[in-house]
Order: structure tokens, then C-alpha cells, then sequence
């Protein structure tokens, strides 16, 4: 089905930056749809923090309010369904979703954040986002002065470990079975009184997400309250890579400083684009990307005259 409408801006992800960018765009009375799929990567997290106003809402209340929000203005529209294939026709661009519609707009607004891969670990995914997490900024405090661990490694892991250590003097390193710490970096970890533990880890037993212990492929284990863990991702939408859109070296969508990306016309903006993943940031980082496709639709109105 084609709505045979054509919107100023179609928006792809509809959380904390796609919200964002919307508003943005509403308020310039911008013609703006938002097609969201309604699985947002922090949906197992049950509290958000470090974000003033809404510290310790859970994500849902905060996209919930947002989207309402973001609605009151008239010229934006929001939509529950997938987003499967783009096209670029003539400086403009088409969006087919997994409903049969298509909708089409002058430019093109990726929010659609990145998928983490889970570890071969039993229990794991059951607590990611709850005490199986990624951010002491967006968790640490919660989890302050308890048994805490590191799954990572090398750089990763040793820049963590500095943030951290700041939160708990109770913090082992688990390397998950292959040691890349240089020695002047394990004379440090070790100055600081950080454990370092490189038996492979093959499960989490817990709780409803709730970790107790790790367990380890030998057959012991150690008591834990929370676990931060870096681990690899994927974009979870592949559209813009399909329309051309370049990733950098880390695998996230390659932007300028406002939002552009390498294709004229499309922007992005959320966790797709930069490890600083958090609300906050996103909500910043779509805002601009609003702005700048705004801008863009502005200049390319704006009338030169007949002399």
C-alpha cells in the first residue's frame, strides 16, 4: 500500500533519538513519520539512569512520555511496523515495511541503535541489562561497594577497570580464558588490588536476571553481584548499509558532527552511531540530526530571486 503522502522527513526508530529528532522536526512544522518496530535494545532494563528528569523512570516510561509528547504536534505521525528496504529515487527515498506499505520522504532519518551478540554463556542474555551490564555511568552507582566483575579484556578491559574500581574495591577481571594485558598494565591492575581471573566462564546462575555466581568450565565458581561485559554488536537495521551508507572502523554508522552521514540526505543518530550508549546521548544526538534535516529542507526552499 502506497499513502501517497509525501513526508518531509521519515524517521526509522522510534525510541529516545528517533523521538527526539521528531520533535525537532514538529516544532519546524515538518511533515515527519516515525516507523518503529517497538523492541528497543534496553527493554529488559529495569531502571534508567543519568539522565536528569527522568533518573531511575524505566525506559518505558520514558519513551512512553516522549512519544506522547512528541505527538502533540500535529505534523508527526507514528507507526508500529518494520522497516525492510529503501530506496533512493531522485534525491528522494522510499521505505517498505514488513506490513506492505510504502511511504516515501525527502530525507531519511536512521534511530534504529545496534543489536548486541550474546555470549555463549548460559543465563547471560537473561541478564543483560539488569545486572549483566555495560555502562558504569548508566549502572554503577547501583550496584556501588558490591562484588562486582569485568568480562573483558585488554584496553576494554583496563579502561574499565579504572572507572570501576572508583565504584567498589570488591572487582576481579574475568579475561573468559585468554590474557591480553600487557605487564605494565597488569603491575597496575594488581597495584590497585584488581583481581584478574582467566578460567573461561560458562554460565551466570541468577535469579530473574539477578546474578549470584559465575561459573567456570573447570567446575568452581565465585560469588557475584553484577558483571560488566563488553561484547561485540551488529547493526540492527542493515537499510543503510544497503543504501550506502558507510560504516567507520568500530561497525557504527560513520556521521559527521551533525548526524550526516556519507549518503546526502540521511542522517542518523542514537547508539548506531557512537559507544557513548545512553539516553542522554541519544536523545542529544537526535536532536541535531532533526535539526540538520531541517536545515537541509530549509535552504532547499528557501526561494532565490529572479533578477
Amino acid at each position: 500500500m502506497n499513502t501517497g503522502t509525501i513526508y518531509d522527513v521519515i524517521i526509522v526508530g522510534g525510541s529516545y533519538a528517533g523521538l527526539s529528532a521528531a520533535m525537532a522536526l514538529g516544532r519546524s512544522l515538518r511533515k515527519v513519520i516515525i516507523i518503529d518496530s517497538g523492541l528497543p535494545c534496553n527493554r529488559q532494563t529495569p531502571h534508567s539512569h543519568n539522565f536528569i528528569t527522568q533518573d531511575g523512570k524505566t525506559p518505558k516510561e520514558i519513551s512512553e512520555l516522549a512519544l506522547d509528547q512528541v505527538l502533540n504536534y500535529d505534523t508527526v505521525t507514528s507507526i508500529k511496523d518494520l522497516a525492510l528496504r529503501a530506496t533512493e529515487i531522485n534525491g528522494s527515498f522510499k521505505i517498505e515495511t514488513a506490513s506492505g506499505s510504502e511511504y516515501s520522504g525527502r530525507k531519511l532519518i536512521f534511530a534504529t541503535g545496534i543489536k548486541d551478540l550474546m555470549p555463549a554463556i548460559k543465563g547471560f542474555s537473561d541478564c543483560w541489562g539488569i545486572t549483566a551490564i555495560h555502562c558504569p555511568y548508566c549502572h554503577g552507582y547501583e550496584f556501588k561497594h558490591q562484588r562486582t566483575g569485568i568480562m573483558a579484556n585488554g584496553e576494554r578491559g583496563f579502561h574499565l577497570a579504572s572507572l570501576v574500581k572508583n565504584l567498589t574495591d570488591e572487582l576481579t577481571i574475568f579475561t573468559n580464558g585468554n590474557n591480553d594485558f600487557i605487564d605494565v598494565q597488569t603491575l597496575q591492575l594488581k597495584s590497585n588490588n584488581i583481581q584478574v581471573n582467566d578460567k573461561k566462564i560458562i554460565e551466570l546462575v541468577h535469579k530473574k536476571g539477578t546474578i549470584q555466581k559465575v561459573v567456570f568450565d573447570e567446575g568452581s565458581s565465585q560469588n557475584l553481584d553484577a558483571l560488566y561485559a563488553s561484547i561485540p554488536f551488529e547493526q540492527h537495521c542493515p537499510i543503510p548499509q544497503q543504501l550506502g551508507c558507510e560504516l567507520d572502523d568500530m561497525g557504527y554508522l560513520s556521521v559527521d558532527p551533525f548526524q550526516q552521514t556519507s549518503l546526502k540526505g540521511v542522517f542518523a543518530c542514537g547508539d548506531s552511531t557512537t559507544r557513548l550508549r545512553s539516553v542522554a546521548n541519544s536523545v542529544n544526538s537526535g536532536n541535531i540530526a532533526g535539526a540538520m534535516a531541517n536545515k537541509e529542507l530549509a535552504e532547499e526552499e528557501f526561494l532565490i530571486p529572479t533578477l
